[in-house]
């Protein structure tokens, strides 16, 4: 198969022929319709998450099911199914606690001795976080897949995979902003419109957005926002303290700088929550004003959006069918697997909402 293959930090996604395994009992092939780009990916393209290259990125996927197992039950040839890196044992602790992303053994790679999902000319490949998405085909274990209706595009269907989990779990299920909450939002790219719109399902009575385009923040007063705040100009935690009236009871952060964790605590009232969902680097460190713990505010962090995969995929799909999310509106670019690289490296510069490779 074609697969758009990293072999160096930050250098160029090169097109190259890609040897897919034979299934494993708990593994399928997936043929993939669609896969969208997300900081994530680009987190691991510039050397921010080790892993061995080469590697194929890509992790926010929508396909369908050619190829099962013979221990797979529950998924079957002809099946339109999400991804997510958040595959699961449903054997250990986290997972009989109902907190499956969290799952150890969560079947990203194959187990010792067993030879590599992907390879090139024998020499194993990376299919980062078990993936690996931009690539014609996936083989993947079964726990990393979610059945959809077929009538979900499948190029919607992917941006729930990762972009919707991620925003509106941080919302509802790691938060738990309740009706009437304030809100505000550091950074509007395709999670953070995800945030946005999660505050208002939840009934939200002010959402502020911040960020440092203005095209980002006009898309973000559609997905629900109440006030927009241009992050380039000025003191922004100033600026939303005077909005609201002395601060915010939930600020959630979603670019992954520690000047946004301290910009996102320092707009919050007493007894307000700061939830990061931006992915930091390695070893960054944000300096958190210690007194104002003592006004019982609160910094936590969400991983995927506290999601239980398999539920949350199947509600915001059908939310979605019955017109209660907006998905078309996040889908700003399609693009080729050829144009995933030049995609995926100038996404610090670009206004889209979400690009998604199509095959």
């Amino acid at each position: 198969m074609k697969a758009a293959v990293l072999t160096r930090i930050s250098g160029p996604l090169e097109l190259l022929d890609v040897q897919l395994a034979d299934p494993a009992p708990d593994e399928v092939v997936v043929r993939v319709a669609a896969s969208g780009i997300c900081h994530s990916d680009k987190h691991a393209y510039d050397g921010g998450q080790s892993m061995p290259l080469p590697a194929v990125l890509g992790h926010e996927v929508a396909g369908v099911v050619q190829r099962t197992g013979a221990d797979v039950r529950g998924l079957r040839p002809g099946d339109h199914v999400v991804t997510a890196p958040s595959g699961f044992c449903g054997r250990c602790d986290w997972c009989l606690s109902g907190l499956s992303h969290h799952c150890a053994a969560n079947g990203r790679t194959r187990p010792a001795g067993q030879p590599s999902r992907l390879s090139m000319d024998g020499a194993p490949v990376t299919a980062f976080v078990g993936l690996g998405g931009f690539a014609e085909y996936l083989l993947v274990h079964e726990s990393a897949l979610c059945p959809v209706p077929t009538e979900l595009p499948l190029d919607r269907a992917a941006l729930l995979g990762c972009a919707v989990v991620t925003g509106f779990g941080a919302v509802l299920r790691t938060a738990e902003v309740r009706p009437g909450a304030t809100v505000a939002v550091l950074g509007c790219g395709g999670v953070g419109l995800n945030v946005v719109q999660a505050a208002r399902f939840a009934g939200a009575a002010r959402i502020v957005a911040l960020d440092r385009q203005p095209a980002k923040l006009e898309r973000a007063r559609h997905f629900g926002a109440t006030d927009v705040v241009d992050a380039s100009e000025g003191d922004a935690a100033e600026q939303v303290r005077e909005l609201t009236g002395g601060g915010v009871e939930h600020a959630f952060e979603v670019v992954g700088r520690p000047e946004t964790v301290e910009q996102s605590f320092a707009m919050l009232r007493p007894r307000g929550t700061t939830t990061m969902v931006g992915v930091p680097g390695a070893g960054d460190r944000a300096s958190i004003p210690l007194p104002e713990l003592l006004q019982e505010k609160r910094l936590q962090g969400s991983r995927l959006g506290s999601s239980r995969f398999r539920i949350d995929v199947d509600l915001y799909a059908r939310l979605y069918l019955e017109g209660r999310i907006m998905l078309d509106e996040l889908l700003s670019h399609r693009v080729g697997l050829a144009e995933a690289g030049d995609a995926l490296a100038g996404m610090d510069t670009s206004t889209a909402a979400r690009t998604v490779v199509v095959f």
